[in-house]
């Protein structure tokens, strides 16, 4: 075989696999039929792997025993209205999610807008198999709102 046929050769392998590889992240976003769910979770991907995926991973699994998951996550499911107020004010304690009890501080969000924050909220409740549909920037504040009432 001549180095041309080679080159080839690998060429054509490297350009198979492309599109091959996509996430399951953006199989389940390219799932998305509503274009305003679509919309929110498209920039909420972007947010989520800029302010999120570091320590929660991109496909939500988290780290071990240190950092919970998002995917699955019956502690997430369980208040929509806590995720807000925890991606924005952080939080500190133990908590219990699927079994597991995690006690790692998630530091707070605080310039994260109402508008970013829905977004994110609507991509990580939008695959993984859940379908929460659009969380908007009203419904965040009425959430971050909950929060401030209930300190008060």
């Amino acid at each position: 075989m001549s180095k041309n046929s080679i080159c080839l050769t690998l060429l054509i392998l490297i350009f198979a696999s492309c599109g091959q590889s996509k996430t399951s992240n953006e199989n389940t976003l390219a799932t998305i039929k509503d274009t305003k769910i679509l919309q929110y979770a498209i920039e909420g991907k972007v947010l989520y792997e800029n302010y999120c995926a570091n320590c929660h991973q991109k496909d939500g699994t988290g780290l071990g025993k240190l950092i919970p998951p998002l995917n699955p996550s019956d502690y997430m499911l369980a208040d929509i209205g806590r995720t807000a107020r925890i991606i924005k004010h952080g939080q500190k304690g133990e908590i219990e999610v699927n079994g597991v009890k995690y006690d790692q501080v998630m530091p707070s969000n605080p310039r994260l807008t109402n508008m970013e924050i829905a977004q994110i909220m609507t991509y990580i409740y939008n695959i993984w198999g859940n379908k929460e549909g659009v969380i908007d920037a009203n419904r965040v504040g009425d959430y971050l709102q909950e929060k401030s009432t209930a300190e008060d």
